[in-house]
């Protein structure tokens, strides 16, 4: 294959995951600009409405856990593809629901139903090292634009159609995708590799990734990291239109600058791989989301920021979110070479746990103000940064060990 055919494959194949990924923020961010409306038909309070996301992700979290081992078993395509499937009949029931209760039940069926979680793996089956770290940036570069685009389109759709016709939207983006994944995704993890599907031997595989203490501390600062920016976005309701006064056709005046931090840091973390260590990557991303939301919470404090001042701060939050990302999920998927499927379903479950508690409780709690917001954002922050340095201290105590042993040993070989 020439370099140049090389090249056309792996853009292809970005291009695909994606899209693919874009299922949960056009699930998400779609229907920010439909909240009043839909807790107005239904005679709703606010927080009962952002339930809506709540049902949505837990779901998700639990089968995140389950569709990485199941694709270690039966192959990342036939997940992916059975994901998409029920992702679009539980969009249909979403746009005729007659009541709350019905709604609420199809968005939990939504969030039971997407299989891209898997597509992490499908990059670490076929690449490695610098271009897999490329790779996965350049897929979090095209991913990120759903965000900005999803509550745009989501906007008008509501303003001209109402809020049902959100949800057939949803439906149609099921329909095209399931097409695309059938003729384009290459089954990318072949059956000698496979462990057999056995309930007992997946649980075995998951709970081995669950109790390393690397990963579990990986994942959680990765999740918390992202919470620092999700405080934002699940409170973009309230942002938007209560703290910046603005209409439901202007959300993207919030997810633009959301996406414009995490399209640049994808970008520059493709030109640092391989330049780069990944704790060195990893280090100045928590540094600056850090510095960032620290920085929100002090001006806050002091006076009402002009929105553009703000909207450059989420952009320098989201910045070095996204820079910290690639080389965490790399690191996590590097530790179980044999399960990445496992590895990626765990740490999944991890950040959509962590992203959902934001949405469906720390978030309505404080969207009262921007101060409260950007405090909850800093402190966020300071945790994944702190959870962060306990797993760096948890390598070097384990290089240590390993080191103490090896020297211990040798000597003792040779008086043998």
């Amino acid at each position: 294959m020439t370099g140049e055919h090389g090249a056309a494959r792996h853009w292809k194949l970005a291009v695909l995951l994606a899209v693919l990924s874009m299922v949960s923020p056009f699930s998400i961010d779609t229907f920010f600009p439909s909240f009043h409306a839909i807790a107005a038909d239904f005679g709703l309070s606010k927080w009962a409405v952002q339930q809506t996301m709540t049902v949505y992700m837990l779901p998700l979290s639990i089968m995140s856990l389950i569709q990485g081992p199941v694709s270690d078993a039966l192959g990342r395509r036939p997940v992916i593809l059975a994901g998409l499937s029920v992702y679009t009949l539980a969009s249909v029931g979403c746009t005729f629901a007659p009541n709350f209760t019905t709604l609420l039940v199809f968005r939990a069926l939504q969030g039971t139903s997407v299989g891209v979680i898997v597509g992490r793996a499908v990059i670490r089956d076929l690449f490695e090292g610098p271009m897999a770290q490329k790779l996965l940036s350049l897929v979090t570069m095209l991913f990120a634009f759903a965000p900005a685009v999803a509550p745009v389109i989501g906007g008008w759709i509501h303003v001209t159609l109402g809020w049902h016709a959100v949800f057939a939207f949803m439906t149609l983006v099921g329909i095209s995708l399931w097409l695309a994944a059938y003729v384009l995704l290459p089954e990318t993890h072949p059956k000698e590799k496979r462990p057999k599907l056995h309930p007992n031997v997946l649980a075995h595989t998951a709970w081995s990734v669950v109790r390393h203490r690397e990963f579990l501390l990986l994942a959680m600062a990765m999740g918390a990291n992202f919470a620092a920016l999700m405080s934002f976005v699940g409170a973009a309701p309230a942002v938007v239109l209560d703290h910046w006064h603005l209409t439901e056709t202007q959300f993207a005046y919030l997810f633009i600058p959301v996406i414009g931090g995490l399209v640049s840091a994808a970008f520059i973390s493709g030109r640092m791989a391989g330049r780069f260590t990944y704790s060195q990557q990893s280090h100045l991303g928590f540094r600056l989301a850090l510095s960032a939301s620290g920085a929100m919470a002090l001006l806050c404090a002091v006076f009402d920021p002009p929105i553009l001042l703000q909207q450059v701060l989420i952009a320098i939050i989201a910045f070095g979110v996204q820079l910290a990302s690639p080389t965490l999920s790399l690191r996590m998927l590097d530790l179980f070479p044999l399960a990445r499927g496992s590895a990626a379903s765990v740490q999944s479950c991890v950040s959509i746990a962590i992203s959902a508690l934001v949405f469906g409780l720390i978030s309505p709690l404080l969207s009262g103000s921007m101060l409260s917001l950007s405090i909850g954002s800093f402190t966020m922050s300071l945790v994944g940064f702190v959870l962060w340095h306990l797993a760096q201290r948890a390598v070097a105590r384990t290089l240590h060990n390993s080191s103490v042993a090896s020297t211990t040993l040798g000597p003792s070989r040779v008086r043998r």
